[in-house]
């Protein structure tokens, strides 16, 4: 609520990335219990949806291994009762295999929009990027999983360049023709702008059975909070929320992507919502506070978000 009074504020719907996106690019990684408990803390903030864990190879990125034993040891409900849902990325069927035999509730499938991009990071290009989703999806819908896609380096690649609109409706055009529940657009190495969140927002069909909108922004080049904004107010218009991603204390990065850091704080991105008029997930934000400090403790690495550092006001 602003301090005018309540405002007829678009509603953004809080996707929790910090135990995977936010520690994949780390130095340290942390053990199984480490990153459960880490969950359970996020959790206990209020927060119901989590990327928990990556079903990604260990030796490409050591730090999301044993996402069997994180997913055994995660809740699945709240104390309060209510529900929590877990989301797994995955690359391929594979991937989705062993998503679909824990407590995963959904999987999002990473699809670049660049072949450049895609041939770097997971040794293919966008054809086959989309192949793979497309059989991704099919093991998570035999099971009973929701599912999201995720449109990486859709604001510009590292390799590259910029990345026009109209590349990224190509790719958005066949992901949505896979039936998937929601997706999302990623400014993956933190160089997009405001204009470019509404141009990507507008690619999505809004209406009765249009996919979900998400958006995932990095703060590389101090803009990923003004996207996120401007994001928040799409909602209004589609007469449906928006979900956006943070990190708790500003995590995060890519190991494919150079230079890619820094997530938004889902602490900072909480702040400026709520100052805004805009609701959204109800989170205790000294409790991220809290969880920032301790991941940072346990990574040996300092947080990124300020609202720790500058206090509520």
């Amino acid at each position: 609520m602003s301090e005018s009074g309540p405002l007829p504020a678009p509603q953004v719907e809080l996707v929790e990335v910090g135990p995977r996106d936010g520690l994949q690019n780390e130095d340290r990684a942390l053990p199984p219990a480490v990153r459960a408990e880490m969950v359970g803390r996020l959790v206990a903030a209020g927060v119901r949806r989590l990327e928990t864990v990556s079903f990604v190879r260990p030796d490409r990125v050591p730090q999301m291994a044993g996402a069997e034993e994180v997913m055994a040891a995660v809740p699945t409900t709240a104390a309060d009762g209510a529900p929590v849902t877990h989301v797994g990325l995955v690359l391929n069927a594979r991937g989705a295999q062993r998503a679909v035999e824990t407590a995963v509730g959904e999987i999002n499938v990473v699809v670049p929009v660049t072949d450049e991009f895609a041939t770097r990071n997971q040794g293919t290009d966008v054809d086959g990027m989309l192949e793979a989703a497309a059989a991704a999806v099919e093991v998570a819908r035999g099971a009973g999983l929701g599912v999201s896609v995720t449109l990486a380096v859709a604001f510009g690649c590292p390799f590259a360049g910029p990345v026009p609109t109209d590349r990224v409706a190509a790719v958005t055009e066949r992901v949505l023709a896979l039936g998937v529940d929601e997706l999302a657009y990623a400014d993956t190495i933190g160089v997009g702008a405001p204009s470019q969140v509404v141009a990507l927002g507008d690619l999505l069909p809004t209406g009765a059975g249009a996919p979900r909108l998400r958006f995932h922004f990095h703060n590389t080049r101090n803009t990923g909070y003004a996207n996120a904004w401007t994001a928040a107010t799409l909602a209004g218009g589609r007469g449906a929320p928006v979900a956006l991603d943070a990190s708790v204390g500003g995590f995060g990065g890519c190991p494919f992507a150079p230079a890619a850091t820094g997530n938004i704080a889902t602490e900072d991105l909480l702040y400026l919502l709520e100052k805004g008029g805009v609701a959204a997930t109800p989170v205790d934000r000294g409790q991220l506070v809290a969880t920032a400090g301790w991941v940072s403790t346990a990574l040996a690495s300092p947080v990124q978000g300020l609202l720790g550092k500058a206090g509520e006001f």
